[in-house]
């Protein structure tokens, strides 16, 4: 929403300033966060808020829904298109550099995108910028406001990754804390610094092992244990309430921290860990309250509770890949209350499979038991004994130099990156055609330059296109059922990216609709907004508070939360549902049950789109967003 736009609303609305003073804000992302798992059992704290405060009904995550890709929204109040940034894992060999840990990065192929050190190595030589616009800390910075921001390595980092001394920024996260004094100011009140400051490979931010089965690799989603990730989590949300609150009284907090995500990922969405991660947060949410009280600013403080997206549980359809009971340590019989043993895919092994040439610069995985075990009991990819180690893929490494008719696969999860480094259009048109007929993937779209095919969008129309060349050449989700149940929660979907038990990304309304509730002198009192909100305009939001010109952005100031704002029935929303303009046709559709192809979805030869989206309208301006995508094969 351009600064225009925001200023003729607040003169329609009288709403000239924010407050009648700046008040201090503080975004608390919840790593994760479903909304369905917001309960007055197990998150008081939260529950509380979203009935005294406002609580936002129709909240969207920015697609693809990953860590990353918010962490970017938020920190600019823009899309991908706009930042240029295709978080988590994404492909840019224009980089050099090192990890935290002092370990080189081969570049030439995909990295992963959580760790402060890489993305400042994404943001120099002929690498950057990390992002082409602005963000709200610079602008905060520039106006002399104080600001923090706490967590999750990575997406915590990102909100103020220029690190411009004399900006009036501290950056306190799992792996380092910024700038020196700060760090002294934690060294003589005698406070462990984390990992990557301190130069050691224990700490106070280490996370404890996950629990395992037998074969020592999968995870044991019916381990009842505390979150590996909150005793690192605790850690810094005192380091905030003690040092960095009361002390360097920032103006502008993100406090990130990566439960209930981590543990949902390790033991999957509804086990008792997850369950106890989400608990845990309520128990900081409860923390930050009691000391805002403390310190007097609880009135003069805007809190903001939001996750960067929802979750997912890992599995194939649960006709091919049923459920099966877990026993000292071994899956069992099938359970239709038990655990997923399904889900887990590689698209570069999948490619290479069918001919092309393609590499995701990781080296051979043993998954033997969420690659798929099938109804019958036989695994979906075999293990396999190469020098006396199991693996169930091999390496598909990045060679140098790249060969001719090259895939680059940057695996994601929830979607997956696909990057042509020729720009061959039909190479592009025959890989778009093969993923149409693996039913592992579900919407695809393309980048705009390789034209119109049958059955995709164009990355234009979901704002993924990037006039700077950073997109890759197709973005495909992967397949979920949004209804379908395990452990007491709906959503599954597949994972490229192997072993986890729960995932995110795709364009499921599951990992699409995600938490946001909000508090404040600022913000109404007992409200719920119905209508469609974003993640992007939470920055605009905050901005719009603290007094600050945020022009352009793709988001938009949520007025109508705003003490004195306007009325939801001054909006207009309507659904719509966007198809690709023909389908494409003759396809063989390839079930899961086999990755060389040989099993056939029978009846089923077209391959299109269904997109949902909701255009929010007042007066003349325009808003859409994204609700949810899915293939139709028919």
């Amino acid at each position: 929403m351009s600064l225009f736009k925001t200023c003729v609303l607040c003169v329609i609305f009288g709403l000239g300033v924010a407050s009648a003073g700046t008040p201090k804000v503080i975004i608390f992302v919840w790593d994760g966060m479903r909304p369905d798992a917001i309960s007055q059992r197990l998150t008081p704290n939260l529950y509380a808020l979203t009935q005294a405060g406002t609580y936002f009904a129709n909240n969207h995550s920015t697609y693809p829904s990953f860590t990353m890709m918010n962490a970017s929204t938020f920190a600019t109040g823009d899309f991908a298109g706009k930042t240029g940034f295709f978080g988590n894992t994404l492909w840019n060999p224009k980089a050099i550099g090192a990890d935290s840990s002092g370990r080189q990065i081969a570049f030439s192929g995909p990295v992963f995108t959580e760790d402060y050190q890489i993305l400042q190595d994404l943001n120099s030589g002929s690498a950057r910028p990390l992002v082409y616009v602005n963000t709200l800390f610079n602008l905060a910075h520039a106006a002399g406001l104080k600001t923090a921001t706490v967590g999750k390595s990575g997406p915590a980092f990102f909100q103020d990754y220029q690190q411009k001394s004399g900006m009036n920024g501290i950056v306190f996260d799992e792996k380092h804390a910024y700038p020196a004094d700060f760090v002294a100011q934690l060294q003589q009140a005698e406070i462990p610094l984390p990992i990557a400051t301190s130069k050691q490979t224990e700490g106070p931010t280490a996370w404890s092992p996950v629990v395992t089965l037998k074969d020592g690799i999968t995870s044991d989603p019916s381990a009842t244990q505390v979150s590996p990730f909150s005793v690192s989590n605790q850690y810094m949300m005192q380091v905030y309430l003690t040092q960095i609150l009361p002390k360097e009284e920032p103006a502008l907090s993100v406090v990130w921290m990566r439960n209930p995500d981590t543990t949902e990922h390790a033991y999957g969405v509804g086990s008792q860990s997850m369950l106890s991660a989400v608990a845990a947060q309520d128990q900081l949410l409860g923390q930050l309250i009691t000391r805002l009280k403390a310190l007097h600013e609880w009135g003069q403080t805007d809190l903001i509770i939001v996750s960067d997206h929802g979750h997912s549980s890992v599995s194939g359809p649960l006709n091919l890949f049923p459920l099966r009971g877990i026993h000292e340590g071994m899956v069992g019989d099938v359970d239709p209350h038990g655990y997923s043993v399904s889900g887990g895919f590689r698209p570069a092994d999948l490619l290479t499979r069918a001919g092309f040439k393609a590499y995701d610069g990781l080296p051979a995985l043993y998954a033997p038991v969420l690659s798929g075990i099938k109804a019958d009991g036989q695994a979906v990819y075999p293990t396999v004994m190469i020098k006396d180690v199991p693996e169930t893929t091999p390496a598909y490494f990045v060679p140098n130099p790249l060969p001719h008719d090259a895939i680059v696969v940057a695996e994601n999860g929830g979607s997956t990156y696909f990057y042509v480094p020729d720009h061959n259009r039909t190479l592009v048109a025959k890989l778009v055609r093969y993923l149409q007929s693996r039913e592992e993937f579900d919407a695809i779209f393309v980048n705009d330059q390789y034209g119109i095919l049958p059955g995709v969008f164009p990355m234009s129309l979901v704002r993924l296109l990037n006039p700077e060349r950073r997109s890759p050449a197709v973005i495909a989700g992967s397949s979920y059922d949004a209804n379908a149940v395990i452990q007491g929660f709906k959503g599954i979907e597949f994972n490229s990216s192997f072993m986890e038990r729960g995932m995110h990304g795709s364009f499921s309304p599951i990992d699409v609709h995600n938490t946001l509730v909000a508090i404040g002198p600022d913000f109404k009192t007992h409200f719920v907004d119905t209508l469609p909100t974003g993640n992007v305009d939470v920055p605009v939001t905050v901005a719009y508070l603290l007094h600050l010109k945020m022009p352009g952005t793709d988001g938009r100031p949520l007025l109508e939360a705003l003490q004195n704002g306007e009325p939801l029935s001054a909006y207009q929303v309507k659904k719509q549902i966007y198809n690709p303009v023909q389908p494409a046709k003759n396809l063989s559709m390839i079930l899961p049950a086999n990755p060389d192809g040989k099993d056939i979805d029978p009846g089923l030869s077209h391959y299109t789109i269904h997109l949902q989206v909701e255009q929010l309208t007042l007066g003349g301006y325009h808003d859409r967003y994204f609700d949810w995508a899915k293939a139709d094969r028919y």
